[in-house]
């Protein structure tokens, strides 16, 4: 090749599918796991970015979905980017994904900003039925070189 390579993105995806416990200490043990993947496959996708939408799908899997049975965190790291899915066990649709928002959150009202921080910080997001439930997601576009911060 001639001339300064840009970009280099990775050359192979890589996968990793863990169930985590249907409760709130699932939140960072799935923002470490998501950085932790990224880190240690020198990812270009934000991984700031990664770790807060995938806190904000765990969270919501496990404050709006009933069961005892465990949530599952699925990254997959792309040349191109990487797709974070939250398998759980409730079928219904969650919210305001993939809809357009209505009404503005209250400001002084605690939630009710997950979905649209994942709306607003990835590339693409959206839900799709599975055999025991839902799974949720969000992508993330692979950042050039010259973009990370040093």
């Amino acid at each position: 090749m001639n001339g300064i390579a840009v970009y280099e993105p990775p050359s192979a995806a890589a996968s990793w599918r863990i169930a985590l416990p249907h409760t709130v200490a699932a939140v960072p043990v799935a923002r470490a796991l998501v950085r932790s993947a990224m880190e240690k496959a020198g990812h270009a996708a934000d991984p700031d970015t990664a770790e807060l939408l995938t806190a904000e799908l765990v969270a919501n899997a496990v404050e709006h979905t009933a069961g005892k049975g465990p949530i599952e965190l699925v990254v997959e790291l792309m040349p191109g980017g990487c797709k974070v899915e939250v398998h759980d066990p409730d079928p219904a649709p969650p919210g305001h994904l993939t809809r357009p928002v209505i009404e503005e959150p209250d400001p002084m009202e605690e939630g009710g900003r997950g979905l649209l921080l994942i709306r607003a910080l990835s590339a693409s997001c959206g839900h799709r039925p599975t055999e025991s439930g839902k799974a949720v997601w969000f992508r993330l576009p692979a950042v050039p070189r010259q973009w990370r911060p040093a």
